[in-house]
């Protein structure tokens, strides 16, 4: 049994065949190909159930298990051919089969639509690629947990400003600031995991949207494919899209974070900042201009967020207008996915790079920490010790910075010279004092900053066990 090359597999309705335009506009093959080992598992599983509902026989299951294994192979090697009528990679899978099986793969389709088909394939990509994007996460966290190692806590640690407004505030050290972006990405990793709890749901059995009058097992087609249970409304699970969504928005807040750090890292490898050097091999040259040495992959994670901020933007406008149960923009689910995943992915591997063999500039970092406006605060938190309510221990401080701005003296002068603080206070101005004095849990200090280096390394284990 074959059938025409030309001819879609809902021919039968109609007198004449599709357009050219209809079909170069709807076909969603050339990005849905990417779900074929999803297809022929989804296959495998449905036709197994068939016969364990007795609707195949033995034989007839058989037959088209070997088809399957041929087309798997096919696809594998890159030697399927497809056909003008494979509309996507269902109607591909399927109509080679039946090339190849003839009667048997005729009732591959038997209880099935593509609408089922389809969403089930999609839950099965999902399983299988979303534990790969969070691996990738958990190997930048690594990467982050390894540099604060090498910046230290000790007398020697390496500490920088840490900014509000983008304007130097309180001296942190390194260590601290790579792990703040580290616990950042680990709610990322939970975020996917968590997602993944609701892509768990066999839709195989759900048919166009209601069901089937044949005796199909929707229980057992789960169990074979690994879900952890199957769909409770055939009009829900064919038109749910639930789970595309909150994956996108998972990895808009991963691309929202590689944006973040991108951001810094940008900053950090201006001469105006001097804090980092790129290693050549992660860094780009310009064509004009020979001095140039760019941060082109942290450029591109903070544009690249946008792009997938704007594919989920794009799927919830597609939802948000839709009647139950399938409908045809349902197809729109996969290109912002794909690429989301894509993207994400990509920008993990290259930032991993890119920091882990960077070189950081200690030296450059507490020169701009040293400045004594750091540690106005110590000095507020001074008067506070000695009895002066914070708000006006805030204003003599205050009073103070302005009048060394204004040219009235050096600040560690002016310090010692106002009767509330005197030469006690004017240590704490002195370089690498104030971090240190950062002793409050999960401050920026050596003290709170060593346990929370303990602390990440036993969360990234228990990460990394929940992907496996």
């Amino acid at each position: 049994m074959s059938q025409d090359d030309s001819k879609t597999l809902w021919h039968g309705r109609f007198a004449g065949g599709p357009a050219d335009e209809l079909m170069a506009y709807t076909a969603s093959l050339p990005f849905d190909r990417r779900l074929w080992r999803d297809d022929i598992a989804c296959s495998r599983a449905h036709v197994t159930g068939l016969a364990h509902v007795g609707i195949l026989t033995d034989a007839e299951r058989d037959a088209v298990l070997a088809a399957l294994a041929t087309v798997e192979s096919e696809m594998a090697g890159e030697t399927f051919v497809f056909a003008a009528g494979d509309e996507d990679i269902h109607t591909a899978v399927e109509r080679r089969v039946t090339e190849i099986c003839g009667a048997p793969g005729a009732k591959l389709h038997t209880g099935r639509s593509r609408n089922d088909q389809s969403v089930t394939g999609l839950r099965l990509w999902c399983k299988r690629e979303v534990p790969l994007v969070a691996a990738r996460i958990v190997a930048l966290q690594e990467v982050l947990l390894n540099r604060a190692r090498e910046a230290g806590v000790g007398d020697d640690a390496v500490y920088l400003p840490g900014y509000t407004h983008l304007q130097r505030a309180q001296p942190v050290l390194l260590a601290h600031h790579l792990l703040a972006h580290g616990w950042a990405f680990g709610r990322d990793v939970e975020r996917l995991l968590d997602a993944l709890e609701r892509v768990d749901v066999s839709p195989l059995g759900a048919g166009a949207l209601a069901g089937s009058s044949l005796p199909l097992d929707p229980s057992f087609t789960a169990r074979e494919l690994g879900f952890a249970r199957p769909f409770d409304n055939s009009l829900d699970v064919v038109s749910d899209r639930d789970f595309v969504a909150e994956i996108l928005f998972a990895l808009s807040l991963v691309a929202l974070h590689l944006s973040r750090i991108g951001e810094e890292w940008v900053l950090w490898t201006s001469e105006e900042f001097g804090f980092a050097v790129l290693d050549d091999a992660y860094a780009t040259g310009s064509s004009m201009l020979p001095q140039k040495k760019n941060a082109d992959i942290a450029e591109l994670a903070r544009a690249k967020a946008g792009r997938i901020i704007g594919d989920l933007a794009g799927l919830l406008a597609t939802l948000k207008g839709l009647p139950l149960a399938y409908n045809r923009d349902l197809q729109e689910d996969k290109e912002p996915l794909f690429d989301a995943v894509d993207q994400v992915s990509l920008a993990l591997s290259a930032l991993s790079g890119m920091i882990a063999s960077a070189r950081f500039l200690p030296d450059r970092m507490r020169a701009a920490a040293d400045s004594p406006t750091m540690a106005a605060t110590d000095l507020a938190e001074f008067l506070v010790r000695a009895g002066t309510p914070f708000r006006d221990a805030h204003a003599i401080v205050g009073a103070l910075v302005r009048r060394s701005l204004a040219g009235e003296g050096a600040l560690v002068d002016l310090v010692r010279g106002e009767s509330l603080l005197g030469d006690e206070a004017a240590e704490l101005l002195a370089g690498a004092v104030a971090v240190r004095r950062r002793t409050s849990p999960g401050g920026a200090g050596p003290r709170p900053v060593a346990t929370q280096i303990e602390n990440f390394a036993t969360a990234l284990l228990q990460w990394k066990q929940a992907i496996a």
